[in-house]
């Protein structure tokens, strides 16, 4: 057999597998696609729960067949060549070969070989499929479909706005007055308070579930003339209205309840009236930080992000900002309204912006309060925490707040350093407006000042001495580099301590030990000193930035130079506690339990309390219950104490709107019942009883004698002990 013959049958292997297998897949997504079809067919759109299962059914199924058809067109001509090898061991695993091209003569050898013994074995049919589930699933979806088309005509959706609702009435005793008058139809429409912005609609139940103040309208049309009340917890009844389409009743509602329509006297079951409140709206603020403190060098800026939502939407919102500005008794205080970027619908908006403090007239030492606010269409307000924004100020040293009293022994240092700050800020603001040779000059000259300011505080550390200067001295490491610039000659600047450097002075100075060096003899401590003296590193770099015209990247050595002298100060602060009366100890040992207690009496006094029990209409219905199981009998008397106990339910009911009501309608059921001389129903008396168990309290426990069952050993055992 010719080899190209043989690739014709691997082709056709392939076709038919792969023709095999989409049909099943078919089968199957067709099962789920009849069911789909079925639900449609039988409610079309009168259920959406329905509509939507049904869609989303269709939809898995045409995927399901479509990812299996790419799965199975990806089985080539190799998978059929590895599965022949698996099925027919003769192939010597070689039928692969066919499908490429020969290298050597031993290839071409094995692919003849291989090609005349698949002529022999003819594998028309070399695979298998389980097709028994398919078929099953198919029958399956079948008969369900045929069930679903023959279902009873139950409607299984809710309600829709505009159809009519139903009041049910309990079944009527024998003797009870004429009410052969009867509800042809009743329509419930609320209309929703105006806050809402919602439009009037229909009920769609006798339950009903309304806004904080809607008014909800009754309209019944009746087969006769009738009188119609409305009973709303257990309050006086109130007539309906009667027009030319029948009977209305109109009321707005606030608080929920339970409520009845009488028909001639004849009460419905209870149906409840629950209240949606309107809430508050929410305000939640996720930057700032509740206090901020904005610090030197950092920009006087402050992101403001937050969500506002409410239920029925906000009418408005703002912030309210205070700003402080002075101290202690100079302080004063300004208040004023920031308007918001709203964005988003009514019912949520977000804020995202950013508030310039400079805008505000803010400045060094100055504090903001702010807070958002927000009101919606009604009576809801609702305000924010206070969050606080301060702006550093580097003027005031900061002290403890514990009762001690603050001297300051060293005198206040220099504050010129802020000063320096302020007109390189300045000079960079004003660099673009002004000449190259004045913006040189002007960084020049504030270099001049921040070497005059280092002098100045280097007299701190013993440096007003020329031996203070330079190595060995307070002038930090590197910092004769940055002074050459400003050396020349002639300027009085030759140090001549150097010149003579090996003298034997200059050899022995290292290892003298001297009591008047300029450096140790300060008065601050090794912490204090070190960072002094960083404060000068600093000044330092600033001053050589400034020298060659680069006071942008001075500026942030000249802010660390301005807090580390607010560390120094507020380090340098000694405190001397204030003096105060201490009480002496008290002698506990010597005067516990030594008192006289002959002239303490006691007091002798007598209270009557009338106990009165609680739910004694459900206590006295339960020991009812218990004997009807006994007896199976019953008076017509017993429908009074059965009301009784229905009407504490029923306020029962009112603190938890529906909990009850299924058996406050069994209540009602067993009433009708005994007054009618019927059977009492099982189930309802079950509901009933359980109802009224559950409200009453859990029986207080009371200690019992212990019960101990001793075997006769243990008996024996503690009578030998007493005796």
């Amino acid at each position: 057999m010719a080899i190209p013959e043989s690739i014709h049958t691997l082709q056709r292997i392939r076709r038919q597998y792969v023709q095999a297998k989409l049909w099943l897949y078919a089968l199957q997504a067709q099962a789920a696609i009849l069911v789909a079809v079925a639900i449609l067919w039988r409610w079309q759109l009168e259920a959406p729960l329905l509509a939507v299962t049904a869609f989303g059914i269709l939809l898995s199924a045409v995927l399901y067949f479509i990812l299996r058809w790419k799965s199975v067109s990806k089985i080539g001509l190799q998978h059929v060549a590895r599965h022949l090898n698996r099925q027919y061991p003769q192939l010597e695993d070689s039928t692969e070969l066919l499908l490429q091209e020969p290298q050597n003569l031993l290839q071409r050898l094995q692919q003849q070989k291989v090609a005349a013994i698949l002529q022999e074995l003819h594998p028309e049919k070399v695979y298998t499929l389980k097709g028994a589930p398919t078929y099953v699933a198919l029958g399956l979806a079948l008969a369900l479909s045929v069930g679903i088309l023959y279902l009873p005509a139950a409607p299984l959706a809710a309600l829709s706005p505009g159809k009519e609702v139903e009041i049910t009435f309990p079944e009527a005793p024998a003797a009870a007055a004429d009410t052969a008058a009867q509800i042809q139809s009743i329509d419930i429409a609320i209309t929703p308070p105006r806050y809402t912005g919602k439009q009037t609609y229909k009920a769609e139940s006798p339950n009903l579930r309304v806004e904080e103040g809607a008014t909800v309208t009754w309209r019944i049309r009746t087969s006769k003339p009738a009188q119609l009340q409305l009973e709303l917890n257990e309050q006086p009844p109130q007539a309906f209205k009667q027009g030319q389409e029948g009977y209305a009743f109109s009321r707005s509602f606030t608080e929920p309840g339970l409520y009845t329509i009488n028909l001639n006297g004849e009460k419905s079951t209870f149906y409840t009236l629950e209240i949606i409140p309107d809430e508050a709206p929410s305000i939640q603020i996720s930057k700032p930080k509740e206090y901020t403190e904005i610090r030197l060098g950092e920009q006087q800026r402050v992101t403001l992000q937050a969500q506002f939502s409410d239920d029925y939407g906000i009418r408005e919102a703002n912030m309210v900002a205070t700003v402080a500005k002075g101290s202690g008794e100079a302080v004063k205080f300004r208040e004023e309204e920031i308007k918001l970027n709203l964005r988003g619908n009514s019912r949520s908006y977000r804020v995202s912006q950013t508030l310039d403090l400079q805008q505000l007239e803010m400045s060094f030492g100055d504090e903001l309060y702010f807070y958002l606010q927000a009101w919606d269409h009604h009576r809801g307000y609702t305000r924010s925490e206070t969050y606080f924004v301060q702006i550093e100020d580097t003027t005031i040293v900061e002290a403890d707040f514990d009762m001690t009293a603050g001297v300051n022994p060293v005198p206040e240092y220099f504050r010129s350093q802020r000063q320096i700050i302020i007109d390189t800020e300045k000079l960079i603001k004003e660099q673009k407006s002004i000449s190259k040779a004045a913006f040189e000059e002007r960084s020049n000259n504030i270099g001049v000042d921040q070497k005059l300011l280092r002098l100045r505080y280097g007299k701190f550390l013993g440096e007003e001495f020329e031996s203070g200067i330079g190595p060995g001295g307070g002038i930090p490491e590197g910092a004769e580099e940055h002074e050459e610039e400003t050396h020349f000659e002639g300027d009085g600047h030759d140090h001549p301590e150097f010149e003579n450097q090996n003298s034997p002075e200059a050899l022995l100075d290292p290892y003298l030990h001297k009591h008047d060096m300029e450096e140790a003899a300060t008065i601050f401590e090794p912490a204090v000193k070190a960072k002094l003296k960083g404060a000068l590193a600093q000044m330092w770099e600033a001053e050589l930035r400034l020298r060659t015209h680069k006071p942008k990247e001075a500026l942030p050595f000249e802010y660390k130079a301005l807090r580390m002298l607010k560390d120094v100060q507020q380090s340098q602060r000694a405190y001397v506690a204030k003096t105060g009366f201490e009480a002496p100890p008290l002698k506990e040992p010597e005067l516990r339990l030594t008192g006289e207690l002959n002239k303490i009496t006691p007091q002798n006094g007598q209270q009557s309390i009338d106990q009165q029990q609680e739910l004694p209409h459900t206590r006295a219905v339960l020991s009812w219950l218990a004997k009807y199981k006994q007896t199976g009998k019953y008076t017509p008397a017993d429908a009074q104490l059965l009301e009784q106990a229905g009407q504490e339910l029923a306020e029962h009911a009112l603190s938890n709107s529906g909990k009850n009501l299924k058996a406050l309608q069994d209540v009602r059921q067993l009433i009708s019942e005994i007054k009618a001389g019927k059977k009492l129903c099982a189930s309802c008396l079950a509901a009933a009883e359980q109802a009224w168990a559950e409200l009453l309290s859990p029986a207080r426990q009371t200690p019992q004698p212990g019960q101990a069952v001793r075997s006769k050993l243990a008996e024996e055992y503690r009578k030998r002990l007493e005796n």
